[in-house]
C-alpha cells in the first residue's frame, strides 16, 4: 500500500549486468507506483542505461504508467529476439532447474572461440539485435525534452576513461556502446572514438548526479555483488569474479569519497559539500548471486520475469524498512568502505 506522503526529489543509479537488468526493471516498476518519488536524473550504465533511457521516453510521453509500459514493452522484445538465439539453455539445464546456460553447447562453444578469436572475426558486420529493440523501444528524437536528466556511461577504448552521455547525446549507438562487451561485440565509434561497456569506467558513475541534479537522495540499484564467499576455482568462475571485481570498483570509489567527506568537519561550501550531504540508498539482493554468470545472456520470457518480480519484491521490501528515511537520511552503510582507505 502506498503511503501518501511529501514529493522528494530522488536520483537513480542503475548497475549494469545483461538480462539480470530485468531485476531492475522489476524494482523501478515497483518505484514508479509511488507519487511522492520523483526522478530527477538516473545514471546507468550498460543494462542500467538501457532501462533508464527506456523510462525516461515512456516517461515523457505518459508519465508513470507511460514509463511502465514503456520497460513492460523493452523486456517483451528482447525476450521475444531472444527465443531465437542459439544460446538456449539445455535440456539438462532445464530438467535441473538452472537458469544458467553452463551446458549449452552455443553457449561454449562461444565462450571457446571468444578466448581465442575477436568479434572482428567472429561477426565481421558487427550485428547485434539489441540495435533494433532499441530504435523500436525509444524514440531518441525525444529524450532532449525529457524531464529526466539522464547520464549513460561508456569507456573510451583509446584513453580508458569513461564519458558520460547526456540526453541531447543518447543515441543507439551510445547505449550499445555502454553495453558493448569487448570479447563479444565490436567496439562502438561514436565522433571518431571507439567505445566499450561503461563498467569499466563507472557502473554507475555517480558523479554527475552530484554536480548536475537537485535531489540529495540517491537510491542505487546494485545487480553486481560486491562480496562472494567462496574464493572461484572454474576458469569460468575465475573470469566472472574479475569481471565482477573490475565493474563494482569505479563505484566503490565514489562511495568511499561520500563517505570520507561525510567525516570531515568542513567539507567546505563547493563541491566537496554536495558529496558530503549526499543522502545514499541502496535496493539489491543475494539471489542474483547465486545465478551464474552465463545466466547473464539468457533471457527467457520465464527468466527476466522471475527477476522482474524479485526486484519488485526488493524495492517493496526498500520502501516498507526505509521509504520515511527517504529525504530525511542515508540508508546505506557506506562507512564500512572506510577501512579500505
Amino acid at each position: 500500500m502506498s503511503v501518501k506522503r511529501d514529493v522528494v526529489l530522488v536520483d537513480l543509479a542503475l548497475q549494469g549486468g545483461g538480462s539480470h537488468g530485468a531485476f531492475t526493471w522489476g524494482v523501478l516498476d515497483r518505484l514508479l507506483e509511488e507519487p511522492w518519488l520523483k526522478i530527477e536524473a538516473i545514471s546507468g550504465t550498460s543494462a542500467g542505461a538501457m532501462n533508464a533511457a527506456v523510462l525516461a521516453d515512456g516517461w515523457t510521453s505518459g508519465g508513470a504508467e507511460g514509463a511502465r509500459a514503456a520497460l513492460d514493452n523493452y523486456w517483451q522484445r528482447v525476450s521475444q529476439a531472444a527465443s531465437f538465439s542459439p544460446l538456449q539453455r539445455s535440456p539438462l539445464d532445464v530438467m535441473m532447474g538452472r537458469w544458467a546456460l553452463d551446458t549449452s553447447p552455443a553457449y561454449l562453444a562461444m565462450d571457446l572461440m571468444s578466448r581465442v578469436l575477436s568479434p572482428y572475426d567472429l561477426n565481421p558486420l558487427g550485428l547485434n539485435p539489441l540495435r533494433g529493440i532499441l530504435s523500436e523501444s525509444i524514440d531518441f528524437s525525444r529524450l532532449p525534452s525529457s524531464p529526466i536528466k539522464l547520464f549513460v556511461t561508456a569507456t573510451n577504448v583509446r584513453t580508458g576513461r569513461g564519458r558520460i552521455f547526456r540526453n541531447a547525446e543518447i543515441t543507439a549507438d551510445v547505449l550499445l556502446a555502454s553495453a558493448c562487451l569487448p570479447t563479444l561485440f565490436q567496439a562502438i565509434e561514436i565522433d571518431g572514438e571507439h567505445y566499450w561497456d561503461g563498467g569499466y569506467a563507472g557502473n554507475p558513475t555517480i558523479t554527475p548526479l552530484i554536480r548536475e541534479s537537485d535531489a540529495i537522495d540517491t537510491i542505487l540499484v546494485q545487480i553486481n555483488p560486491r562480496e562472494r564467499s567462496e574464493p572461484p576455482r572454474t576458469a569460468s568462475d575465475i573470469l566472472n569474479r574479475l569481471n565482477e571485481i573490475s565493474f563494482n570498483s569505479p563505484l566503490m570509489k565514489e562511495l568511499r569519497m561520500i563517505a570520507v567527506l561525510r567525516q570531515v568537519a568542513d567539507p567546505g561550501n563547493g563541491e566537496g559539500a554536495r558529496w558530503a550531504r549526499m543522502r545514499t540508498h541502496r535496493i539489491l539482493t543475494d539471489m542474483l548471486a547465486d545465478l551464474g554468470a552465463s545466466s547473464k545472456l539468457n533471457a527467457e520470457w520465464a527468466f527476466v520475469s522471475m527477476l522482474k518480480e524479485q526486484g519488485r519484491k526488493s524495492a517493496d521490501e526498500f520502501l516498507a524498512t526505509h521509504g520515511n528515511d527517504v529525504g530525511v537520511r542515508s540508508t546505506a552503510d557506506l562507512d564500512v568502505l572506510l577501512a579500505e582507505c
